[in-house]
């Protein structure tokens, strides 16, 4: 047992068993599926426009390499420069190049998964600058020193009494400080921020092939502020991002709110087509955009599971997954957590070290019922199992137990002839560890369903 699977089975049982961090989430959550499900009366037809939206992004990631190529060429037309990142090493040498030719002391960052993914706060730490998470959720996570917790809402495990404490501690308010005014005392502290900043990072929800455009929704007006004060503006986004028209916004938008948040549109949806030009007030005199691949082209030589790129990051099938909702976000280690991330995260980080998360699922199919755009997450989730099984990542015991366990189940007289006594010993004596201490073992009847028939039906 590798020490990451380790970690994973002792924070999830952790988790799982503690009633406050569990009522926190259920309540949390709860809350989205409210809206969630409000937000879908405005669809006269849900079904018909996720559908439209899997055959698009089906059809911008089987031809990625041409749709990357279109949005450079056009992003560039207008004075923007894009940067191929194929690992994080690269991103990381290509951001903090940009950041030490401008002498840039003080980074704005707007929320964005794919710079947790690479981790560009250490990066920023480690080479002595400052930064400032913007989005309020984030800068909560940020000065409590945890990664985020869900992919839309990264304090999601955190009350509001959690807050209140930590804003006592790190800041001195006032222990029973009321959420308007933590938000307030975040307002005005980053705004100065944004005022004295050299950099603004943002990610992107998507690039636009056609016009060379970046897309970002947001709800609290800090992507707006991380583009508009700094003079170098960055945007570091996977290469999947990808849609091919700016006309499939009017779809996707909707589509990544009502599902996200429950909204029908977020509040701020910006369009971005490079740096200031001669004829615009304002804006960046620099803007870059960072193509990171970092594994995505691994994942895209599986035919199936490249289906799991279409993911435009609403956060759905985490709220709908039992096992998220028992264990919680930062139990599975990784930037990408829920179904998402058990499908993906074993690509990026590591089949071998992380295949474990494939298998912490109920394959209940919740998460592939709520995707809206339709991947089957379930299915994949059995995809990745059988790479795992196939190239022996799978403890050699558990590899044992599946092959009795097959070998059973296709031939009925080994089922049929143990006597009912010698069933249930042998499931004590194997089934006790693996069925785990706080469950009752199940106990073999007397008389099997087939022996019952006979007698009753002979």
């Amino acid at each position: 047992m590798n020490h990451i699977y380790k970690k994973f089975l002792e924070d999830a049982e952790k988790n799982a068993f503690d009633t406050e961090h569990r009522k926190r989430l259920d309540y949390n959550i709860g809350k989205y599926d409210e809206q969630v499900e409000k937000g879908k009366n405005q669809y006269q037809n849900l079904e018909l426009a996720k559908r439209r939206a899997a055959n698009i992004k089906h059809k911008t990631i089987n031809n990625l390499d041409k749709y990357l190529v279109e949005f450079e060429n056009n992003f560039c037309k207008r004075g923007g420069k894009v940067i191929w990142a194929p690992t994080e090493k690269d991103a990381h040498r290509e951001i903090m190049h940009i950041i030490k030719k401008a002498k840039a002391q003080v980074i704005v960052k707007q929320k964005t998964m794919v710079s947790e993914e690479v981790e560009l706060n250490e990066l920023f730490e480690k080479n002595k600058r400052e930064v400032f998470e913007t989005d309020l959720g984030e800068y909560i996570q940020q000065i409590s020193g945890e990664k985020p917790y869900h992919i839309v809402t990264p304090a999601m495990h955190k009350s509001k009494e959690d807050v209140a404490k930590l804003f006592n501690e790190k800041f001195d308010l006032p222990a029973d400080s009321k959420p308007e005014q933590i938000t307030q005392f975040v307002r005005d502290k980053l705004r100065s921020e944004f005022i004295r900043a050299d950099v603004g990072i943002t990610g992107g929800n998507f690039l636009i092939a056609d016009v060379g455009a970046v897309s970002l929704t947001e709800n609290e007006g800090n992507g707006l502020l991380c583009m508009a004060f700094p003079k170098i503006h960055i945007v570091i986004v996977g290469i999947e991002k990808l849609i091919p028209s700016l006309e499939d916004l009017d779809l996707f938008l909707p589509l990544l709110a009502q599902h996200g948040t429950g909204q029908k549109i977020t509040v701020y949806n910006n369009l971005v087509f490079g740096p200031q030009s001669e004829f615009e007030p304002d804006g960046p005199e620099e803007m870059y955009v960072v193509l990171l691949d970092n594994r995505r082209t691994e994942l895209l030589k599986f035919k199936e599971q490249r289906k799991a790129l279409s993911c435009i990051r609403c956060g759905a099938c985490l709220n709908g997954c039992p096992v998220y909702k028992s264990i919680g976000g930062h139990a599975y280690n990784s930037t990408y957590s829920g179904p998402i991330g058990s499908v993906i995260s074993p690509h990026f980080l590591g089949m071998k070290e992380y295949n474990h998360l494939s298998f912490a699922s109920t394959l209940c199919g919740k998460c592939t019922e709520v995707c809206p755009v339709k991947i089957p997450l379930h299915e994949l989730l059995l995809r990745n199992r059988n790479e795992a099984a196939s190239r022996k990542y799978i403890s050699f015991s558990w590899r044992t137990i599946i092959s009795a366990w097959k070998l059973v189940m296709l031939h009925r007289w080994m089922i049929d002839k143990p006597s009912a006594g010698l069933k249930n010993k042998m499931i004590n004596r194997f089934g006790q560890k693996k069925w785990g201490s706080r469950r009752t073992l199940p106990k073999i009847a007397s008389k099997s369903f087939k022996e019952k028939w006979k007698e009753t039906r002979p």
